[in-house]
């Protein structure tokens, strides 16, 4: 998918860059009711993925480990990045409750590297698991239903 051979770190740099600068120029969610019950479900997304995922066979970067094994059960029956979402909702519970321009770019830029890093991963799933083109028709990206 890229020529780049830093590609996935450059996407995890971003990402966890993008992650600490919304955090520290948040106000705090802890104020706003929506905010708190937004970030306890991204928790609990991301709960419910980790518990159909054995140790090791997540990575943080967008490759692919050896030995890994394609998950569609679970949250995974609906959606193929249920940690993105997580990491998604959580961090958005930290923009709604500060609602400013900065938070909201950070949260978009935060958005398209997430997707970057999904597409990344899904390409060398294809490459890897025929079965990860009708896992793809069966599920969705990141909202089940939806997206």
């Amino acid at each position: 998918m890229t020529k780049n051979k830093y590609y996935p770190q450059i996407l995890v740099f971003l990402q966890f860059s993008l992650i600490a600068l919304i955090v520290f120029f948040s106000k705090g969610f802890f104020s706003n009711s929506l905010a708190i019950i937004i970030f306890i479900i991204g928790l609990l997304i991301g709960i419910w993925a980790l518990n159909y995922n054995k140790l090791g066979n997540f990575n943080i970067q967008p490759k692919l480990k050896e030995g890994s094994a394609l998950i569609t059960t679970g949250i995974y029956k609906y959606i193929r990045h249920p940690m993105y979402l997580s990491v998604l909702s959580t961090m958005f519970s930290f923009v709604l409750s500060t609602a400013s321009l900065l938070e909201v770019l950070f949260f978009i830029s935060l958005l398209v590297v997430l997707f970057l890093k999904a597409k990344l991963e899904e390409s060398l799933w294809i490459k890897e698991n025929t079965e990860y083109i009708l896992y793809q028709k069966k599920s969705k990206l990141f909202l089940p239903f939806i997206l």
